[in-house]
């Protein structure tokens, strides 16, 4: 069993005085002991997952569990500090530094010499580690000194160094479900030692419900909610009715949705946001934009969002969309939150209903790509400008044919390196406007194309 040690105390002290068990939150109260009283996360805990056998068999290699709040990953090492026969040594990324890091790896090479036992660190938050921290942690963890558990709500992708990461095993846990957040809610109503048993608390059915979709898959979230409930109606009439969705809704005031600005969710919603407006979708799109605005995300940057979509997913099958989401931008800035919600919906609504088309988009990224990769040709002389004498007798400007005089303002002369004279870049779709575009220049250019020494008729 592990044991209680000095560098596990702020996190998994298990020899707490139970007296001040009532003290605690509730959700700190609930926390299961055991694999058998944990809740959800059947892909990575279920039956004859990796991570259940390795927990099970006290065989357990480095890993980091990646999840967002209140999904089980401080639960889970707490399992295994109570399940394991390695000496269990957590950190918080938060509180420990370098020199904590070193004084557990100084431990647990004594440990492997002199009783030939592991040692498990645990990081809690362990995106808050710097690189230099992390560096610290990496040679002892690929020699076997050190096991690592790592516990992060943010994507170790881009928070844990790469050679870190190669050397561990990630478990991503997802949001817990409405059923498994009703089984917590039910076992802390019911609970006499350490949930709210003795109140003989009575929720209805939607009153539950509505303290689980509250809570969006966070089991401290929903006990806390619970919590707070069973506060307020103890501190109003005395009364144990049944609690119902006006109580919990009165108890609750208002709720920030879960959001960080710095971090997967930030990024997850704008990308939802985006791809919603690009796959025509409005009532995706106002759900998403609708949860960025009471999230309190910065105004300017749902506006720069739109402003690029208007031009990279639209683009020239609605000339329109690109003033519409500019001037969104400006009103947005002009007037700030709350109004500013207005002309971004506006604007939102009508990027997802405008014909669809990234012609003028790739159009940019064939041209640089030439650019890139091709040789720097010259200037064809027609296109340049002979502004001097030397110029002039040099041909710049010799053949040059201005459009206006020609009939319909068309020269149908190729401006081109001559070198790449057959090249196209532009592809027009035959979405919204932009089927215009493609007529006319199929007109103008349809019989030139094929010429591949730039002449014309």
């Amino acid at each position: 069993m592990g044991k209680s040690n000095q560098f596990g105390a702020s996190l998994f002290d298990h020899s707490a005085d139970r007296d001040l068990l009532g003290l605690k939150p509730l959700a700190a109260r609930m926390r299961p002991l055991s694999l058998s009283e944990f809740v959800g996360q059947e892909k990575i805990l279920g039956p004859g997952s990796v991570l259940l056998r390795a927990i099970k068999a006290d065989a357990l290699p480095s890993f980091v569990l990646w999840g967002p709040p209140g999904s089980g990953k401080t639960t889970i090492a707490l399992m295994i500090s109570r399940t394991t026969r390695a000496f269990f040594a957590p950190l918080s990324a938060v509180t420990s530094g370098v020199a904590d890091l070193r004084a557990v790896i100084a431990q647990a090479r004594d440990l492997w010499i002199t009783e030939r036992r592991r040692t498990i660190l645990f990081v809690d938050e362990v995106h808050r580690f710097n690189k230099a921290q992390q560096d610290v942690i990496l040679p002892h963890v690929e020699e076997g000194t050190v096991i690592l558990i790592g516990a992060t709500t943010e994507n170790p992708s881009f928070e844990v160094n790469s050679p870190l990461l190669s050397r561990a095993r990630v478990f991503r846990l997802e949001p817990l479900s409405n059923f498994d957040l009703l089984s917590i809610l039910n076992r802390a109503i019911g609970d006499e030692d350490h949930g709210l048993g003795k109140l003989k608390l009575n929720f209805s059915e939607d009153a539950m419900h509505l303290i689980a979709n509250m809570a969006s898959g966070d089991a401290r979230q929903a006990l806390n909610t619970l919590e707070l409930v069973a506060q307020h109606v103890e501190k109003s009439d005395g009364a144990y009715g049944e609690i119902t969705v006006e109580i919990v809704e009165k108890a609750t005031q208002n709720r920030l949705p879960r959001y960080d600005k710095n971090a997967d969710l930030h990024f997850d919603t704008i990308s939802a946001f985006i791809k919603s407006m690009r796959a025509s979708d409005p009532d995706a799109t106002i759900y998403w934009l609708a949860r960025m605005l009471e999230a309190g995300e910065d105004l300017m940057f749902i506006a720069r969002r739109i402003v690029i979509l208007a031009a990279e997913d639209i683009g020239l099958a609605d000339p329109n969309a690109l003033t519409v989401a500019i001037a969104a931008q400006q009103a947005a800035h002009l007037i700030g939150y709350p109004e500013a919600a207005i002309p971004l919906t506006e604007a939102s609504l009508y990027m997802a209903s405008a014909p669809k088309s990234n012609a003028s988009y790739k159009a940019l990224l064939f041209a640089k790509e030439e650019v890139k990769n091709g040789q720097q040709y010259s200037v064809p002389l027609h296109l340049r400008n002979p502004v001097t004498n030397l110029m002039k007798k040099m041909n710049y400007g010799e053949n040059y044919k201005y459009p206006h005089e020609e009939e319909g303002h068309f020269s149908g002369q190729r401006n081109l390196p001559q070198e790449i004279i057959s090249k196209r870049f532009y592809h027009p779709s035959k979405e919204g406007y932009e089927a215009n575009i493609k007529k006319r220049l199929d007109e103008w250019w349809g019989s030139l194309r094929d010429k591949s020494d730039g002449s014309i008729t």
